[in-house]
């Protein structure tokens, strides 16, 4: 099955010049899910983790059935405001604004083996804040998941220093 063809673009949105990736139509198709799902575990098949962290939203929407997939735990990264305990804070920038990001100060223990998971990379703003917060708990990052990589932005040279997994890859616009 090519998941890729499984992708919608969408031009112009959020902002005129960003073509938007849209995996709604891949969720949508139970098949291209589970192929997708299952392709991710086997290619994550060595790494061992015991929770994986995912940013809000999309991350949530691979990061958790993922991490049951795998038999490891998931703990959600949070835009401000939506988690009700005491958090860490991480804002950064995106390909078209700023935003920020949270965690609860319990999620993560020191020595935590910690997997950081998102739909997509393109720059690295979002999953490296959300291994800052990780890192500030005193997890360990072992790697970073992707179901898409827009290889163009180069944000693995972000993530240098860390195994990076993509399962599907876009190498020009």
């Amino acid at each position: 099955m090519n998941l890729k063809e499984k992708l919608r673009v969408i031009p112009d949105f959020p902002k005129p010049g960003i073509n938007f990736i849209d995996i709604t139509t891949l969720l949508k198709d139970g098949a291209a899910m589970k192929a997708a799902l299952d392709q991710m575990a086997e290619m994550l098949s060595g790494v061992e983790a015991d929770v994986l962290v995912g940013p809000e939203a999309r991350g949530f929407l691979v990061g958790a059935p993922l991490a049951y997939k795998l038999g490891a735990g998931f703990v959600p990264v949070r835009k401000a405001g939506k988690l009700p305990g005491a958090v860490l804070q991480a804002t950064y920038e995106l390909e078209y604004g700023q935003d920020t990001l949270e965690i609860h100060k319990d999620a993560i223990m020191p020595g935590t083996r910690v997997l950081v998971v998102d739909d997509l990379l393109a720059t690295g703003g979002t999953v490296w804040s959300s291994a800052d917060l990780v890192r500030q708990l005193g997890g360990d990052i072992v790697g970073f998941a992707f179901l898409i990589e827009l290889e163009f932005l180069r944000g693995r040279e972000k993530l240098a220093g860390y195994p990076v997994y993509s399962l599907i890859r876009y190498q020009s616009e």
